[in-house]
C-alpha cells in the first residue's frame, strides 16, 4: 500500500517542518488539496505555498484539484511538476481533452468521483489516466467519517480498470485508518490519502505511516 498524506491536517505555521516529517517518515506522495471555495466551501492554498512545499519535500506531489475552473489551475500548478494532478468529473465537461492536456505536460492525469458519482462515468476515459481517485468523504474539510460503500466502489472500479487499462492506479481518500486499510487493501486499492490520522496519531507521523503501509 501506497501512502499519500493529507498536508491539510498539517500545522501550515511549521508547514516545511511536518512536510519533511512525513518525507522522512516514509511516505510515497505528498498530496495536496487545491480548493478554490466554489466547488467545494472551502478555500485553502494556492502555487506560490505548493512551490514552498515541493522545495521542501523528498517525494513527488499528488495534486488534487477541487475547483471549477480545472485549465486554470493545472496552468497554474503544472510548472511545479507534480507526480499527479487530479480532477473531479463532476466539474469538467471535457475531461479527455484535460486528461491529455496534462499528460503532454509531463504529468500524470487522474480523475476523482465523489462518493455519489458512478464508476460508469469512466468507461470511455479510463485508458486516457494513471490513477482514479475515490472520494471516501464529501470533498471540503479534513477530519470526515469513512463512507464504507467506497470500498465496493473501489471494487467495482478495479474490475475496470483490469479490463480497459491494468496499468491505471486506485487510490482512496477520506476517513482512511487502520480500521478500515485492510478493506480498501482487499478492494484493489493501490494508494491511500490519510491527514486527520497521520497528523494527529498519538505515537507520530511515522509509526501511523507504518501502520496503513
Amino acid at each position: 500500500m501506497l501512502v499519500a498524506p493529507s498536508i491539510l491536517s498539517a500545522d501550515f505555521g511549521n508547514l516545511a517542518k511536518d512536510v519533511k516529517a512525513i518525507c522522512n517518515a516514509g511516505c510515497d506522495l505528498v498530496h495536496v488539496d487545491v480548493m478554490d471555495g466554489h466547488f467545494v466551501p472551502n478555500l485553502t492554498i494556492g502555487p506560490v505555498v505548493v512551490e514552498a512545499v515541493a522545495n521542501v519535500a523528498t517525494k513527488p506531489l499528488d495534486i488534487h484539484l477541487m475547483v471549477e475552473d480545472n485549465n486554470f489551475f493545472v496552468d497554474l500548478f503544472a510548472p511545479l511538476k507534480p507526480e499527479y494532478i487530479s480532477f473531479h468529473i463532476e466539474s469538467e465537461r471535457h475531461a479527455n481533452r484535460l486528461a491529455n492536456k496534462i499528460k503532454s505536460l509531463g504529468i500524470k492525469p487522474a480523475i476523482v468521483l465523489n462518493p455519489h458519482t458512478s464508476i460508469s462515468s469512466l468507461e470511455y476515459i479510463i485508458e486516457d489516466l494513471d490513477m482514479v481517485l475515490l472520494m471516501s468523504v464529501n470533498p471540503g474539510f479534513g477530519g470526515q467519517k469513512f463512507i464504507s460503500a467506497v470500498a465496493e466502489k473501489a471494487s467495482r472500479l478495479k474490475e475496470l480498470i483490469l479490463r480497459k487499462n491494468p496499468e491505471c492506479l486506485i487510490e482512496v481518500d477520506g476517513g482512511v485508518s487502520n480500521k478500515n486499510i485492510d478493506i480498501l487493501q482487499s478492494a484493489g486499492v493501490d494508494i491511500v490519502v490519510a491527514g486527520s490520522y497521520v497528523y494527529k496519531h498519538p505515537n507520530g507521523v511515522k509509526e501511523a505511516i507504518e501502520s496503513l503501509k
